[in-house]
């Protein structure tokens, strides 16, 4: 066993490239290493290193290969090129089973000669997202100029060299050398092992560890907070990406001047992070303090007084940029900026962002009205809808588009638009994220809900819809801030209605390209898709989508129950139902009654659940069948209130009767009338269990 080391050392690395560096450098290692029976594979990177280190054994042992060539009947030339082929005369070769086999006998060979041989094509193909040449005529490419490689086995360099015929690769050869941090430890010095190379890179003011180094920034940011009595907006992007440009960080604390404290807290929490990588800090009331955090890349004499300075010099000059944007936006009503959105294009196909504003207005009204709200707030959704894309025309948004809708909320405020509409404005892209909250405003639900499904109606209908991995409208994150916005409120809302609602203006651009029909399912994978994200069985809501069906009237759903509410709640009460022990019983003898028909009606089926009471000679035969007939009014009175936990205990109570039935009763008797009523019968008890969910399809 051997360990090796390889250290690519170059200058600074994007830091969002280098942890699926660090991945694609261990993976390309074990599979170029792989006869070496690569183990303990360990990756490292940081702003200018992306290493591996591994354990490989010492050398591969002789071994022999065996060939098969063609026939002995074959003709002499496919003999002849199998012998070319390998370098050998046809002495070579013995006759087995009726073919030419070449057996050969390869000597050892060791680790380092291997690794000398796998590595530079290795790092000749490396897949960098974006690569750049340097020097003087090189093909070579890395994504940054790359200085040093360290390749080091059990102590030794493993020499080798990148140079190829006439390009000679910037004369990079392996060697045992590395540096340590820039300014405070600059030069190389020599690597041995992998334990060596770690301690005196963090002697050097290198931290390479990523998990130490995001931990000394989120800690220090922390503590710099805490000692001024403040909280830290936390933002774990925000120290992951700062943990991939520093090498040694040493959190600081800056001070913001007070005249630029009152924009808003998000214009200034989103200028610090887009700009300058700074983190923002609350007062313990929420509000915004009049500080900063922010990560050197070293330490200082003076404490960082002279580098906080120059910072705070720096956010001076930003916040003063903000600073204008803000005025000068605010002097434009954002009523007036409506007509501006005339000359914005959405997509080509669906218009403007005015047409568009349009749609979402009529559309939130729609909603409003479903939701039961009264006429101001209907009124108060058509104005927020109609505004909700102004502040698209606004500098700042032009300038940070992350503040889109909630610029536009300060922007209604300060026009005098009534509260909730400057509300619904700021909220209606929630949620931003997978874990963001959802708008619970009645206004801002009815404007979220308008944006996401006008943008599904629209691009369903001209045929622009996911594929694959590729979704560049994020219509799936769309379809999953409907449905969260559904549940998270309750919201008894029709969506298919509501999509064919939205589908209305769009139906002049639908051509042989619409995909309207396949709203259906693509809010079913989505479905899927959130109850898989939230631990659950999506099997249970295959099961429930099986028997269910879309709401009456007008909508684009043909199988998906467009209550999401209720539907979920279905799917609630299965679960809990299939997770005690009635439950799976229940479902395993649902199962074989469903198996029992499935072979018998290929026979003389289908077979009508209504069977005659006096053709019953067991008493099993009549106990289920008083059963089903006592428990099938009082499930159809608990359906109809919805109330579907009661619908899964009177099934669940069937279980005992279905037991003993099966137990006792021989379904396919040997008179002809008697097992024609059995399975009837069966048929009856596999129809009440459809009333609430296929079990067919529940795994397990």
């Amino acid at each position: 066993m051997a360990e090796l080391l390889l250290d690519l050392f170059c200058e600074e690395i994007p830091s969002g490239m280098q942890a699926r560096a660090a991945e694609d450098l261990t993976r390309l290692l074990e599979q170029a290493l792989a006869p070496l029976n690569p183990r303990t594979m360990r990756g490292f990177y940081g702003a200018r290193h992306i290493a591996a280190s591994l354990e490989v054994d010492e050398s591969i042992p002789a071994r022999t290969l065996s060939e098969r060539g063609p026939r002995e009947s074959a003709p002499e030339k496919a003999l002849a090129g199998f012998c070319r082929k390998h370098g050998v005369s046809p002495d070579a070769l013995t006759k087995e089973n009726g073919f030419w086999v070449l057996h050969r006998t390869l000597p050892p060979i060791n680790a380092a000669a291997l690794i000398a041989e796998q590595l530079p094509e290795l790092l000749w193909k490396f897949p960098w997202p974006k690569a750049m040449r340097w020097g003087n005529g090189s093909l070579f490419t890395w994504v940054r100029p790359l200085h040093h490689i360290a390749c080091v086995l059990d102590g030794q360099t493993v020499p080798f060299s990148l140079a190829r015929q006439d390009d000679d690769a910037h004369g990079l050869t392996s060697g045992n050398v590395t540096e340590g941090h820039r300014i405070l430890s600059p030069g190389t010095f020599t690597i041995t092992n992998t334990a060596q190379w770690l301690r005196d890179l963090e002697a050097r003011h290198v931290i390479l560890d990523e998990q130490k180094r995001a931990d000394l920034i989120r800690n220090g940011v922390h503590k710099l907070a805490e000692d001024k009595g403040l909280k830290l907006v936390e933002d774990e992007g925000l120290v992951q990406e700062v943990s991939g440009l520093v090498e040694y960080p040493v959190p600081l604390l800056g001070r913001i001047d007070d005249t630029f404290m009152n924009l808003p807290p998000e214009v200034m929490q989103v200028s610090m992070r887009v700009n300058q990588r700074y983190f923002a800090l609350r007062t313990q009331e929420g509000k915004a303090a009049p500080y900063f955090a922010f990560v050197a890349n070293q330490s200082f004499t003076d404490a960082g007084a002279l580098c906080i300075a120059g910072n705070e010099r720096v956010l001076r000059a930003r916040f003063a940029d903000a600073r204008h944007f803000w005025d000068l936006d605010r002097k434009t009503k954002l009523a007036e900026r409506v007509a501006a959105l005339g000359a914005v294009t959405f997509h080509a196909k669906l218009g403007t962002q005015k047409e568009r504003a349009e749609r979402i207005a009529t559309l939130a009204g729609l909603i409003a009205t479903d939701m039961g709200l009264n006429e101001g707030q209907i009124a108060h959704a058509k104005r927020a809808g109609l505004l909700a894309k102004a502040d698209l025309t606004t500098g700042m948004v032009g300038e940070f588009p992350e503040l889109q809708g909630v610029m536009g909320g300060y922007y209604a405020a300060h026009n005098g638009e009534a509260s909730e509409v400057a509300q619904a404005i700021a909220e209606h892209y929630m949620p931003r994220g997978l874990n963001d909250q959802t708008a619970n405003a009645p206004i801002s639900i009815a404007v979220a809900l308008a944006d996401r499904l006008d943008m599904l109606a629209g691009f369903f209908t001209i045929g622009e819809t996911p594929s694959g991995s590729g979704d560049p409208y994020g219509l799936r994150r769309a379809a999953l801030g409907v449905i969260r916005t559904i549940r998270d409120n309750g919201l008894r809302l029709d969506l298919g209605h509501l999509l064919s609602k939205a589908a209305i203006p769009h139906a002049s651009k639908a051509g042989k390209d619409s995909a309207l029909e396949d709203m259906d399912g693509f809010f079913i994978d989505r479905l899927r898709v959130q109850l898989r994200n939230e631990g659950r069985r999506h099997d249970v809501l295959d099961a429930t989508l099986a028997v269910t069906q879309a709401l009456e009237g007008t909508t684009l759903f043909k199988h998906l129950d467009g209550d999401l509410v209720r539907l979920l709640n279905r799917v609630e009460a299965l679960s809990t139902m299939i997770g005690t022990e009635d439950g799976k019983n229940l479902l395993a003898a649902y199962r074989r009654a469903n198996n029992i028909l499935r072979i018998e009606e290929k026979k003389d089926g289908p077979y009508a659940p209504t069977p005659e009471a006096h053709l019953y000679v067991q008493e099993e035969e009549r106990a289920l069948d008083d059963a089903l007939k006592e428990a099938g009014p009082i499930i159809d009175a608990h359906l109809k209130k919805e109330d579907f936990t009661s619908v899964m205990q009177h099934l669940a109570a069937l279980r005992p009767v279905i037991d003993h039935f099966f137990e006792a009763v021989t379904v396919n008797a040997d008179d002809a009338a008697q097992r024609n009523n059995r399975l009837r019968l069966l048929k009856r008890f596999s129809q009440s269990g459809r009333l609430i969910a296929d079990f067919s399809k529940i795994e397990g």
